[in-house]
């Protein structure tokens, strides 16, 4: 039935019905408009309200898997690590089955499930889902389309699904080529893209000629003119320069500068090696690692490093060259105004519209994952400096050299942290409760499960305990978990209950701490570890205020004022850049010291009123 009309570009309006078009084999749903077909259609169930002008082949060859079951080789260029994508893939259950090959039970059964799943949706005819647009396209192969899909101008693509819905409609543009890969829903692919065994997950954008081949996308992420090989990009990995190469990595939050790359081989065996570069981490312009390396979370790495570092245990630090030496400086990122900023816009940049959303995204700077590396990082300075003794010129830690001054000044913001960190859960679980007597505040302190004790990890952007993960694992080898969504429930479950899992870590920790179990805590001792979390709160924050500051230096005004003198050149900086004391993060600095301070004693107060 065709009753409607269709408004195209500039406000064209054609009616719906079949014109200049060679069909073979295909069902047609109702108010369509198919149009100037060059070659033919073939083999497809179109939905209602679908238009599809100016194409010149769309059709289904033989049985086809829709580019579901593909096999990605992450991190080895040469094999060992393949990944089999499908429609649902998510961040975490690649993780498993990416960097867990050591259980290969496990890496098995999820496979076959994988395979399961792409049996079930195997078909020799493909489908166009309801209200999709293809204009402008050349050749489209064994190709399955999403609800809601706009294709403009795409040039060749084959063997793939592009996932969509009216909630995140997904959007393939000019010149893009792709073989064999999945798009998520609410993703953009543009601009002269070149994708190949490729998944891309949801909210993603790649544009402006990047090209990817064998790689794992997954949401949020954002590729911009330069390339990626045999990686694994963690939600929001994010890179925006022609002269970038991420290759056989590891990445997450990563924000990758203009020219950064890596080597995966040392011209002997090939390209067999791979890196990780954990969680927040920031590379500069023209950075370079060899692998093999392991870069700790929320690290900036700056210049060429060749030595096959491990700052795993050290995080929030600066990995510098100098001279043929690759320098740690510990901690120092805690105080930057940049890796604040970052968690701050994470969570304001997700662009999933989708309200079913397949990777589970924690965007904590601080939790039991990053604290319990600071943990371990004042041990090993500390451990560091017992050895080498308080005179050294410097101290060497995993093919890096640490600097006397940057050592102490390390374990004094890891140990702020670690108190930021263990004050804001203790606040959190007494706020807004008005406590009759000690006992009642030790009682609220109990935590509600022993689940949270011990190390916890980082799965691709959700922080779980690893006895959690490690149960997973088991349920799965042993056959007590039976499908993929009852994997994916796991994980939305263990999202779910992150704060309930972090107070057992924070109160064990703090028992630990204080030297004190939570039947001997008193008033005293809250009160106490309030006042450590006041300090350490406004300690950072006016560190980060100093940091801001170096923003609006005389240095940063060069450039400023053309033409004319140093009047002009502070009040063009000003209409541009703003003043200081105006600025939103600078403002929000102050604001945040008040808030916290006010916080603090109100806690206080009410922890005294309970001994009355």
């Amino acid at each position: 039935m065709f009753e409607g009309e269709v408004t195209f570009f500039g406000g064209v309006k054609k009616h719906t019905g079949l014109f200049n078009a060679t069909i073979h084999n295909c069902r047609i749903g109702n108010n369509v408009y198919i149009g100037q077909i060059r070659n033919y259609i073939a083999n497809y169930n179109i939905e209602d309200n679908v238009v599809i002008e100016n194409v010149d082949l769309l059709a289904v060859d033989g049985v086809s898997d829709f580019g579901n079951g593909t096999l990605v080789s992450v991190l080895n260029e040469t094999g060992g690590r393949e990944v089999p994508i499908y429609d649902h893939l998510s961040a975490h259950l690649a993780y498993i089955l990416a960097l867990y090959r050591h259980k290969s039970v496990i890496v098995d059964r999820i496979t076959e499930l994988i395979n399961d799943y792409t049996r079930s949706v195997s078909s020799d005819r493909g489908t166009i889902g309801h209200h999709a647009k293809l204009t402008n396209c050349r050749t489209l192969r064994n190709l399955r389309v999403g609800a809601y899909t706009r294709m403009d101008g795409s040039y060749r693509i084959t063997n793939g699904t592009i996932n969509s819905n009216e909630s995140a409609p997904t959007y393939f543009g000019p010149g893009v080529i792709a073989e064999d890969f999945i798009i998520g829903t609410g993703s953009e692919v543009s601009q002269g893209v070149e994708i190949f065994h490729t998944f891309i997950g949801q909210g993603c954008i790649l544009g402006k000629q990047y090209s990817a081949e064998h790689s794992l996308f997954f949401a949020n992420c954002q590729g911009m003119h330069g390339e990626a090989c045999a990686i694994f990009a963690g939600p929001y990995t994010v890179t925006h320069h022609k002269s970038t190469l991420l290759i056989a990595g590891y990445f997450s939050f990563l924000n990758a500068g203009s020219g950064s790359n890596q080597s995966n081989h040392m011209y002997k065996l090939g390209p067999i090696h791979q890196g990780i570069v954990e969680r927040g981490s920031k590379t500069t312009s023209d950075s370079y690692i060899l692998w093999p390396a392991k870069i700790g979370p929320f690290t900036l790495v700056m210049g060429r490093h060749y030595k096959h570092s491990d700052t795993s245990d050290i995080p929030f630090s600066y990995l510098i060259e100098s001279g043929d030496d690759s320098v740690l400086v510990p901690g120092v990122n805690l105080r930057s105004v940049g890796t604040i900023r970052d968690a701050q816009k994470w969570p304001k940049r997700d662009k999933r519209t989708d309200p079913h959303q397949l990777d589970f995204i924690n965007f904590n700077l601080l939790s039991p994952f990053t604290i319990h590396r600071m943990m371990k990082a004042i041990d090993i300075l500390t451990q560091l400096k017992h050895i080498s003794g308080e005179t050294s010129d410097f101290y060497s830690y995993q093919s890096c050299k640490i600097k006397p001054q940057s050592l102490e000044k390390g374990l004094q913001l890891y140990e702020m942290a670690i108190q930021k960190f263990l004050g804001n859960s203790l606040i959190k679980r007494l706020e807004n409760i008005r406590f009759e007597s000690g006992e009642a505040i030790r009682e609220r302190l109990r935590p509600d499960t022993t689940i949270g004790m011990g190390e916890w990890l980082d799965i691709a952007g959700l922080i779980s305990p690893k006895s959690e993960i490690e149960r997973l694992l088991t349920e799965i080898e042993s056959d007590e978990t039976h499908s993929l969504e009852d994997i994916a429930a796991f994980f939305a479950d263990m999202h779910n209950s992150y704060y309930t899992y972090e107070w057992t870590w924070a109160i064990d920790q703090i028992q630990k701490r204080i030297g004190k179990t939570i039947d001997e805590f008193t008033v005293a001792d809250v009160i106490q570890i309030v006042e450590g979390w006041k300090e350490s709160v406004v300690t950072l924050d006016r560190l980060l205020y100093a940091d801001a500051q170096k923003e609006f230096a005389l240095g940063s005004r060069i450039g400023f004022g053309v033409d004319g003198g140093e009047g002009d050149r502070n009040l063009d900086f000003d209409q541009v850049r703003g003043e200081f004391e105006k600025n939103a993060f600078v403002n929000e600095t102050l604001d945040h010291i008040r808030r916290k301070t006010e916080l603090g004693n109100e806690l206080i107060e009410r922890m005294q009123a309970a001994l009355q």
